[in-house]
């Protein structure tokens, strides 16, 4: 700058506080990463994030995503429990052929069930421990590499605990 001195003064001040202002920011973006309504997923194979619908009380669980025609292929069910358990699902009056992904407290995922069959009533289990199942189309996990041992992110775990936390 070569303009008068406290002009140039007073352009090197706004100029620091833009930078201190995005500096500020930046955090509170990170933790607009995470919202109620989208699930991230993390692992070896890269990362995903789908959009999804909640499933938190005994009557959203029940109803799932049965006698749904289609899901658009980046959406999903996240089943959320008050507490871990052994989880079984079934797809009676499910047109759809789904992943169950069954995710520990800490947002592990410790068990991917790939393409369960439409109207099927066999329980598919996910093993004990289990607090959140995320239902994605069928095959997807697969494609995209989801495995055992991925990572969710989501605002409702338990952010003390999670190994993905939001912030």
């Amino acid at each position: 700058m070569t303009g008068h001195p406290i002009a140039e003064s007073r352009a090197r001040a706004l100029v620091a506080a833009g930078v201190l202002l995005l500096l500020a920011l930046l955090p509170r973006q990170a933790a607009a990463e995470c919202a109620e309504n989208r699930v991230d997923l993390r692992g070896d194979w890269g990362s995903a994030r789908f959009n999804v619908e909640i499933a938190d009380t005994d009557a959203t669980r029940a109803q799932g995503l049965m006698h749904r025609e289609s899901m658009p292929r980046w959406s999903g069910m996240l089943f959320i429990f008050d507490g871990p358990g052994r989880r079984s699902f079934w797809m009676a009056n499910t047109l759809i052929e789904l992943d169950m992904l069954f995710i520990t407290p800490e947002g592990i995922v410790a068990h991917v069930h790939d393409r369960a069959i439409p109207h099927d009533r066999t329980p598919v289990s996910g093993g004990d421990g289990i607090q959140y199942v995320l239902e994605i189309n069928g095959g997807l996990a697969a494609q995209l590499g989801i495995s055992t041992g991925s990572e969710m992110r989501h605002p409702r775990l338990d952010q003390g605990v999670a190994s993905w936390p939001c912030e």
